[in-house]
């Protein structure tokens, strides 16, 4: 009678702890991280009666979460991958409508300057629209470098709270791994909703990091970076946001350990959100700095070049229309060596995007293109070249001091050109919209040559235009000479001419320059070798007569003079920019191009990984979730063995009472 009590109490105890487990399933169906459980039962071994082994009934050996750990790393790996996706696409979009605006974008502004540029041409009253078009410029350059540099902001203020969260997930998870070993000391069962809650935050903790998880005993172990440990047992090594090395005002991650705080590299933290920062940090947001940096740099360099070969409305010659800022050096502050390194643009045409990185690595001296991470010089040392290093239009050098193995430095050609980029000319008087020089012919020619107003280029010295120039046709020889001294003597200085057909020829000083109708004459300069000349250009044609004289001579009339308003509203449509290939708008068009394309990229990518993390979603809570119809049938199952439990009990207690009566009889 005993056993058959026994064997029906843990009926009724195994039908208890299976209400009780659906019933904790039922109530946890929508809890995020919860893994549906089971409960796992054993017949307990029979006795032998003589007549065979009668059993002694069931118990429950444990009750166990359903847990697939291959899904678990799957879907871990995904939400990294979608992590790192979706924080770079989200700063990425806001940098991509920040030029793409129609209104609030750089193109409209820059059409209007040189809009009123040509309007000045037409108008020599129309000096003050210009510069207020200039000043709308500057102003629009300063504001987009300004939201750019408030998105950096940002993206460090986020790169900490990504810190942050990992810190947080990091102690949680030891505090778990602690709390499952105690609870397991003491009945020798897993605390499966502890569990639960340590891989939902190691989930978690995977959204903003790539993490390796280790398992000893009942312990996580969590590892980041290249092997760095975050979590071990209980044991926390916390990250803290530090200085980058390479720009102080940016932020990098430390990992805190017994002797002091390690700096990890940005591109060893690779996944999750934190990632997506770095990636961010250094591409896009770098890239678009650098590239609206190029462009203000370029329209500042060749429109203050064309604006300096012209003459104001007081008779000097122009100034630099718009400022131009250095480019910034940044010092690694591990670097050992005394070295001071500085940075010079010397040519905007082959300007490229991009920062560079010098380093010495104790032999030579090697620069890195940082924007597709090609190293495009290495110099043999141990001394710096005194000429420095020439890169894309950059010249490198160590202005003092001397470099030891493993310094480096950051060199950013056009990190501050488009903060830097202000309005100098503010007075109408001083736009320098006439050509310096102006060239003249006597009405008593007897010809009917003619000669052009005379053009400038960047080798021309104002002197020679305080210094009027004459030239005389011999119709004997058919050449041209300096009327002071005579037929065959020529010039006293060299002269290029070139034919219409482009085929040019130097005439040396001194040496007589045969006519050629039609023909550009070149002077002012002497560049060489080979022999060459440059400075002043005039074009003579027609036929002349002897003896007939043309002058070339300074500007007389500047106040309506507009040949030079005309050369700088050339440049809009002029190639000065990626090495000759494109103009300002067309090196803008390429920044939105590039900038739009990325985005679209991310966004590409994002959606299909979200797409996948979905999917491995679906398959956990296909094995692990909570169905809800499942657990209506094992609430019927376990309350059905429940009841049959409780007949079999009331069969017993009546066989007692039979039996109980029996003896009183």
């Amino acid at each position: 009678m005993a056993n058959i009590l026994s064997t029906t109490s843990s009926a009724l105890a195994a039908a208890q702890a299976g209400l009780a487990t659906t019933a904790h399933n039922i109530a946890n169906a929508t809890t995020v991280g919860y893994n549906r459980q089971i409960v796992l039962q054993a017949a307990i071994g029979g006795q032998d009666e003589g007549g065979g082994f009668i059993g002694k009934g069931t118990m429950v050996v444990s009750v166990r979460r359903v847990y697939n750990e291959y899904l678990g790393t799957q879907v871990r790996g995904a939400q990294t991958a979608h992590g790192q996706l979706q924080s770079h696409y989200t700063l990425a979009s806001r940098i991509n409508n920040l030029l793409a605006n129609p209104e609030s974008g750089l193109s409209p502004v820059l059409q209007d300057f040189f809009k009123s540029v040509q309007n000045l041409a037409a108008n020599p009253e129309a000096g003050g629209s210009m510069l207020a078009s200039a000043e709308s410029l500057a102003g629009r350059f300063q504001s987009m470098d300004g939201q750019l540099r408030e998105l950096r902001t940002a993206t460090n203020t986020e790169i900490s709270s990504s810190i942050d969260a990992i810190n947080s997930y990091a102690q949680q998870i030891a505090d778990l791994n602690k709390a499952i070993n105690g609870a397991q000391s003491g009945s020798g069962q897993l605390p499966n909703d502890l569990l639960d809650q340590r891989d939902y935050l190691v989930g978690q903790l995977s959204k903003e990091t790539k993490v390796t998880v280790t398992k000893d005993g009942n312990n996580y172990g969590i590892f980041i970076g290249n092997g760095q440990p975050l979590v071990v047992g209980s044991t926390v090594s916390e990250l803290e946001a530090v200085p980058s090395a390479t720009d102080v005002n940016d932020i990098s991650v430390g990992l805190v350990g017994s002797t002091g705080t390690i700096r990890l590299a940005d591109s060893s933290l690779q996944g999750g959100r934190l990632a997506g920062l770095f990636s961010y940090r250094a591409t896009t947001l770098t890239n678009a700095q650098n590239e609206l940096g190029r462009i203000a740099l370029g329209l500042a360099d060749t429109f203050n070049a064309q604006h300096r070969l012209g003459m104001d409305q007081t008779g000097a010659m122009g100034s630099n229309f718009f400022s131009t800022a250095a480019p910034v050096v940044n010092a690694n502050i591990l670097n050992t060596g005394t070295g001071v390194v500085a940075a010079t643009v010397t040519d905007v045409g082959a300007l490229k995007a991009s920062d560079y990185k010098l380093v010495y690595d104790g032999t030579d001296y090697v620069v890195t293109r940082m924007s597709d991470n090609t190293q495009v010089s290495s110099v043999a040392g141990p001394g710096f070249p005194a000429a420095g290093i020439t890169v894309d239009g950059v010249n490198i050098t160590l202005s003092s001091g001397a470099m030891l193995a493993g310094d480096n430095f950051i060199v950013r050609p056009t990190a501050n050109a488009a903060s830097g980029f202000n309005v100098l000319v503010t007075d109408v008087s001083n736009i320098a919209a006439a050509a310096p020089i102006m060239a003249t012919m006597p009405m008593t020619n007897s010809g009917s040559g003619t000669i052009s107003n005379g053009a400038v280029d960047s080798n021309f010295d104002p002197l020679w235009a305080a210094l009027p120039v004459t030239l005389a046709y011999d119709a004997a020889a058919g050449e041209l000479n300096d009327p002071g001294t005579g037929p065959g003597t020529g010039f006293a200085f060299p002269v290029k001419v070139t034919k219409i057909d482009g085929t040019s020829t130097v005439y040396a000083a001194g040496t007589p320059v045969p006519y050629t109708s039609g023909a550009t004459l070149t002077f002012g300069a002497t560049l060489g070798p080979p022999l060459d000349a440059a400075g002043i250009s005039v074009k003579l044609s027609g036929a002349l007569g002897d003896g007939d004289q043309f002058t070339v001579q300074a500007n007389q009339n500047a106040a309506g003079d507009n040949r030079n308003t005309v050369l700088l509203g050339a440049l809009q449509t002029a190639n000065t920019l990626v090495g000759g290939s494109t103009t300002y708008q067309g090196a803008l068009g390429q920044l939105v191009s590039s900038v739009g394309n990325k985005t679209h990229e991310l966004e590409v990518g994002m959606d299909a990984q979200a797409n996948l993390v979905t999917q491995l979603n679906h398959a956990q809570q296909s094995d692990s979730g909570v169905n809800l119809d499942e657990e209506a049938a094992n609430l019927l199952q376990y309350q059905q063995a429940y009841t049959a439990a409780s007949k079999v009990m009331q069969a017993v207690k009546e066989m007692f009472d039979v039996l109980v009566s029996l003896g009183n009889a």
